[in-house]
């Protein structure tokens, strides 16, 4: 029988996590070749890719932040690879994962590795793509604006403590929304384009997404003055807010902006006035658990 192989890409600043090292010589242990390359400045991780399916290997990892685990899904799917993809996250938020139901511990991730893989959509704007979600308005601003240092001692609350503290720079965007059979103009607070339910640490904005229906869900929190007034309650756990959301499960979106409008990929920033959002339906194969959230079909 031959040895099963696979590659994972690591980001640089995890090279020491003693958990990932366990995790690795387990799957090495039970028979794996598994190869582990490090990422250190932009443009590794798709690199990495390149070399990786160039040389053989059919399962890939991804470790590391939300970005990493962007940046490798991206450059899989720009390589229109048969590969499949395992999740590995390391970060602060996790968003993508924890919807997702993937392990958040490396041994128990690493063993998806074992598991069928499925097919599942991916997001693209601007010739960019993204795995979990775009986001704007404050919401995009406040991930944005968090520091790394404030990240480290608060994890995930980072996020909401931002968001308070920046509470009375609250601004709304005017912005226009159409898509098939689907129009709303106005002034909106938050935005979500989501593949993934949650962003920004644990804000679920698309509560009814799917990675495999070929659709993203479109969320909007507009912005009349009973919402601003109750932000607060949104930053810390939205409750009370959401009747008060607009959404539509679209496979195509395009946004204009008279004053541009600040777009938050994954943790990658995009600013534009005129953005066009697309499904990339069946645009990568993961490594998902058996009863995932996100997904609509199972097997």
């Amino acid at each position: 029988m031959a040895q099963q192989k696979a590659l994972m890409i690591l980001h640089g600043k995890q090279a020491m996590n003693e958990e990932v090292r366990a995790a690795v010589a387990a799957m090495r242990e039970r028979g794996w070749q598994l190869e582990v390359r490090l990422t250190w400045e932009g443009g590794d991780a798709q690199r990495l890719v390149e070399e990786a399916l160039a040389g053989g290997y059919s399962q890939l990892v991804a470790a590391g932040g939300d970005g990493t685990l962007r940046d490798v899904a991206e450059a899989m799917a720009r390589a229109g690879t048969d590969a499949s993809l395992v999740l590995l996250a390391l970060g602060t938020a996790n968003d993508f994962a924890r919807a997702a139901g993937v392990p958040l511990e490396p041994d128990r991730a690493l063993a998806l590795l074992e598991t069928p893989a499925q097919a599942i959509d991916l997001g693209e704007v601007g010739g960019q793509v993204f795995l979990n979600m775009a986001t704007g308005g404050f919401g995009s601003q406040v991930t944005a604006n968090t520091s790394e240092d404030l990240k480290k001692v608060l994890g995930a609350a980072a996020y909401l403590f931002t968001g308070l503290s920046r509470f009375s720079e609250l601004s709304a965007a005017s912005v226009q929304l159409q898509g098939p059979d689907f129009q709303w103009q106005g002034e909106l607070l938050a935005l979500g384009i989501g593949n993934g339910r949650q962003a920004g640490g644990g804000h679920v904005l698309c509560p009814q997404a799917r990675v495999d229906d070929g659709l993203l869900e479109v969320s909007i929190l507009p912005a009349p003055q009973e919402v601003v007034g109750t932000l607060r309650g949104l930053l810390s756990d939205g409750l009370g807010l959401e009747s008060l959301f607009v959404r539509a499960r679209l496979p195509w979106v395009e946004i204009k902006s008279s004053q541009g409008l600040d777009i938050n990929l994954d943790g990658e920033p995009l600013q534009g006035d005129n953005l066009c959002f697309r499904v990339m339906p069946q645009a990568l194969r993961v490594h998902l658990p058996q009863g995932s959230p996100l997904l609509s079909r199972q097997g």
